[in-house]
């Protein structure tokens, strides 16, 4: 029996067994990863973006080491699997802070396509930790926000909206309510701009969507650069030509 692949929003998805069993299971969707990836990666072309490149990019302490040496804020970061080591970690940094998937945020559980979002943590949160020592987490001080940004960067082109929140649950991760979004295409700064090329040309990468907090005083703060991340609902929302921009730059058209 092959095994179902589930489509979600066009986007491919983790290798699902016919079958349920903790260890074969896991040997089976590591075998089918290293056979296609194996392929892929042998294959002597031009990539956007290649495989390796991709694998080593979506580290995300990777991407804010390097996001940080090329000039672009972060906010302060915490990764452990600690309870008390989070304690400290609010107490020092005296604001809320959120917490969020060391790698990616989607998972499957009984056949569904379920995600992760981003949750500002509460004092009762902080009071009752357990769970937090089972696996690595991590944490982020709040960075306050009028709006945030999704910038697609294809190649040298760079196409960037603003994301506006109309609800709550949209203002802690507007992931978890797409529904509430309005977009508006901006400017990126011309320093964002620089150090953006300079990270994509550290992680090897020739496409990225990158998501930034906008602040108060216009402050750009990096938080993450997705090497596959979903562009399709921007191009049908604000007309920009970002499939154009991805089919040039796999044809290696300036």
């Amino acid at each position: 029996m092959p095994p179902t692949l589930l489509k979600h929003k066009g986007r491919p998805v983790p290798y699902i067994a016919p079958w349920s069993n903790g260890p074969e299971e896991k040997f089976a969707a590591a075998q089918a990863r290293a056979g296609l990836g194996g392929v892929l990666s042998a294959l002597d072309c031009r990539w956007v973006n290649h495989p390796t490149a991709m694998a080593r990019a979506e580290y995300k302490p990777v991407q804010l080491a390097a996001a940080r040496a090329c000039g672009l804020p972060i906010p302060a970061t915490l990764v452990t699997n600690q309870p008390n080591d989070v304690r400290t970690f609010a107490l020092r940094m005296g604001r809320p802070i959120v917490c969020k998937p060391v790698a990616s945020p989607v998972l499957i559980e009984d056949g569904r396509l379920k995600s992760v979002y981003t949750r500002k943590l509460r004092s009762t949160d902080l009071t009752d930790l357990r769970g937090i020592d089972t696996t690595a987490h991590l944490f982020q001080a709040w960075v306050d926000k009028v709006f945030e940004v999704r910038l697609t960067v294809v190649g040298e082109r760079m196409f960037a909206i603003a994301i506006h929140a109309g609800s709550n649950a949209a203002h802690e991760d507007w992931r978890s309510d797409y529904g509430s979004l309005s977009y508006e295409v901006i400017t990126v700064p011309d320093g964002v701009a620089t150090a953006m090329r300079q990270l994509m040309l550290r992680l090897r990468l020739r496409y990225g969507a990158a998501d930034f907090i906008v602040g108060p005083h216009g402050n750009w703060t990096f938080l993450e650069v997705n090497p596959c991340g979903q562009w399709d609902w921007i191009q049908g929302a604000t007309g920009l030509p970002i499939a154009a921009a991805i089919a040039d730059e796999l044809q290696g058209v300036s």
